[in-house]
């Protein structure tokens, strides 16, 4: 198995960003075109990536500001059981966050496309969070 992991900081509260990452008007903003479910442990979430892509997940981790974790359980074969995560870590009024998606069969094509596309959305998350902006969703890949 191999995972991926991106760590960056994000200049706001734990709590700004933990809303940004869990909740689905959050995750709307930044990586999902729509998104139903609520921050809560083992909750189904909706995620529907436009172009009748539509997955779901289970929240396998949920510590209120500190871990939220989405195991993939219906999507694209590669992603199936993998788990996306968040670790925050509060730092000089700063947020540290530590970004998995683990659990991959091989590190295939898709994989280290997938890789990639995390630091894309993982920057926007970062804007959003510290700034408000916005990208139409069309437009952040």
């Amino acid at each position: 198995m191999v995972d991926i992991h991106h760590q960056l900081t994000i200049n706001e509260s734990v709590s700004k960003v933990f809303k940004a990452i869990s909740t689905s008007d959050g995750l709307d903003k930044w990586w999902s075109k729509s998104t139903l479910g609520l921050p809560k442990l083992n909750e189904k979430y909706t995620l529907n990536f436009g172009n009748d892509c539509i997955w779901k997940a289970i929240v396998s981790k949920f510590d209120i500001n500190k871990e939220f974790q989405l195991t993939i359980v219906d999507s694209h074969i590669d992603w199936l059981h993998t788990k996306v995560g968040f670790q925050l870590i509060n730092k000089d009024n700063c947020t540290e966050v530590v970004f998995t998606h683990s659990g991959w069969k091989e590190a295939n094509e898709h994989f280290k496309n997938s890789s990639y596309c995390w630091a894309m959305y993982l920057r926007i998350l970062k804007r959003y969070v510290e700034f408000g902006e916005t990208v139409v969703y069309e437009q952040r890949y």
